[in-house]
């Protein structure tokens, strides 16, 4: 089985972060590399994230798509990818295979958007 690496902040889950764990499990056994709170600030600013790192690890490792959840603290998880060896790298659509971290590293697939789904507009709405 294919070993599938996906990364992000997921610090307001919804349905766009699912439909993306549904393709990775699709391909394989999913790993996600988590943000660190520090580095999720670093990011997004200093009112985030909004759930802890503790709790956006329990709710993937709560997901059925999601087999294994590591959080990293650096600015990339490019060691972290070297680290697990993936043979495929998921990124959403706002990237393109050359501007993904891990690139040459192995295999990465891009997962276009669904439109109306980010963690902004879900912010926003709240």
């Amino acid at each position: 089985m294919k070993r599938v690496f996906t990364n992000g902040c997921f610090d307001v889950l919804h349905r766009g972060h699912f439909e993306l764990l549904k393709y990775c499990k699709s391909l394989g056994h999913v790993i996600v590399g988590l943000n660190s709170d520090t580095s999720v600030r670093e990011l997004k600013g200093e009112n985030r994230p909004v759930f802890s790192q503790e709790d956006r690890e329990f709710m993937l490792k709560s997901c059925k798509y999601v087999d294994e959840v590591y959080i990293f603290d650096e600015d990339t998880p490019y060691s972290l990818i070297k680290d697990k060896k993936p043979d495929i790298i998921v990124k959403g659509g706002d990237y393109t295979p050359d501007t993904v971290v891990g690139h040459d590293l192995c295999e990465v697939k891009i997962f276009n958007y669904i439109d109306g789904y980010s963690t902004t507009s879900t912010l926003e709405k709240i």
